[in-house]
């Protein structure tokens, strides 16, 4: 009689094994220019959930370039979870960054998140980096949350404590709220930005990594223009 076959492995236990098994020199040939500790790490780490893409479709609509780093999830996420959120601006209005760490109550970091925002003001950029990672938070399946920000405005308007009086703050005042309010218990504290240190590099990271793919660009479309009109000239020549 044939041998009964084995169950398929989940995803996860395939990419375990790959990343245990491949070497250094195949990663490097296969994906060459990046860490091969780093495609490893990645290999390693949990699959993104079914709801990442589509997350992910809506925020290129508004121009957002969206960066998570995932840590396998521990069994006490149920419990209470701090979040650490910052937007930066530069220009006020000008280039803007998102960045958020979330961990868990027993202190392990669960997520990282770096974002491109497009050009806005410092305030819209810090409410927008606040729902980025609550939604990464929900995703996580956080129900209680403590915040931790350093921008006074947002931490007192979510308080009660300030009138959203700015047109722009308004709809993203209400979504915050609304996603607060989905949650089992939060709270809200201001820091200081030292305290907010990694967020903080996480919102400039957002926008350091465009502007380098942005001059990356330019220089790409000047080596371009300077390349045609040889090859131009090169057609028309005796």
């Amino acid at each position: 009689m044939p041998s009964k076959l084995k169950a398929l492995p989940s995803r996860e236990a395939i990419c375990a094994v790959l990343a245990e098994k491949l070497d250094e020199a195949l990663l490097s040939q296969l994906f060459p220019g990046h860490e091969p500790q780093v495609l490893r790490q990645i290999l390693a780490s949990s699959p993104l959930p079914a709801t990442k893409a589509a997350a992910d479709s809506d925020a290129s609509k508004e121009h957002i370039v969206q960066q998570v780093e995932q840590k396998e999830l521990p069994q006490n996420v149920a419990g209470w979870c701090r979040l650490f959120t910052d937007g930066a601006s530069r220009g006020n209005p000008g280039h803007a960054g998102a960045g958020a760490v979330l961990f868990n109550d027993d202190g392990v970091e669960l997520r990282r998140l770096s974002a491109y925002l497009g050009i806005c003001t410092n305030n819209v950029a810090e409410y927008r980096a606040l729902l980025a990672g609550l939604e990464e938070a929900k995703r996580c399946g956080c129900s209680h949350i403590a915040l931790f920000l350093d921008s006074e405005l947002v931490v007192r308007q979510l308080q009660g404590r300030y009138k959203v009086k700015h047109e722009q703050l308004q709809p993203l005042h209400q979504k915050a709220s609304a996603l607060l309010a989905g949650l089992s218990g939060w709270s809200i504290a201001h820091v200081p930005r030292s305290d907010n240190a990694i967020a903080d590099s996480l919102a400039n990271k957002g926008i350091d990594s465009h502007l380098a793919h942005e001059k990356a660009d330019e220089h790409k479309k000047i080596l371009d223009g300077a390349m045609r009109p040889k090859k131009q000239a090169a057609l028309f020549s005796d």
